[in-house]
């Protein structure tokens, strides 16, 4: 059975990740930010305001209060908007795992999607989260990459050597 610490660790890998974007973001132009990509929701903004409203969502769901909100990329005019709305959703997220026990994360999250409603084990869903970020994270190391500001390995063994875990 999966306990709380593991899945703490995967949540820690995740926001590391994240940081690791978004240290390398900030040192991009407004350009640059805002920019058109032919990634599946668009430029740097784009990817990383998807990653943040995933969160949203997912963290929304949990807690058994519906979809969460929907992040228009407009709504984050510069880096500083979508860092402050990155760490405020960070915190809220930590916050609840901070109260999950072992038992609860084989608890049962139900909700409805478009094509058909799910049940999943909790611990899996907080899984897939931070599997989720992975694809729009790499995404944007790519763009980040491409501008001149790779975020370096993000893997996650390079996490765990960098925070001293086994």
């Amino acid at each position: 059975m999966i306990s709380i610490k593991e899945i703490q660790i995967i949540c820690d890998y995740y926001y590391w990740a994240n940081h690791k974007i978004l240290s390398q973001t900030a040192l991009v132009s407004l350009e640059q930010f805002i920019a058109p990509a032919s990634f599946p929701y668009g430029g740097l903004r784009g990817t990383l305001v998807h990653l943040v409203e995933a969160e949203n969502g997912w963290l929304s769901r949990l807690k058994g209060l519906g979809e969460g909100q929907e992040f228009d990329p407009q709504d984050f005019p510069t880096y500083a908007h979508l860092e402050q709305r990155m760490a405020a959703e960070e915190g809220a997220m930590r916050l609840y795992l901070s109260g999950l026990s072992d038992s609860d994360l084989q608890g049962h999250v139900r909700y409805a999607l478009q094509d058909g409603s799910r049940d999943r084990i909790l611990w899996r869903c907080l899984y897939h989260l931070a599997n989720h970020g992975t694809q729009h994270r790499a995404e944007a190391a790519a763009l980040l990459t491409e501008y001149g500001n790779s975020p370096g390995d993000i893997d996650f063994n390079v996490f765990l050597d960098e925070t001293g875990r086994q």
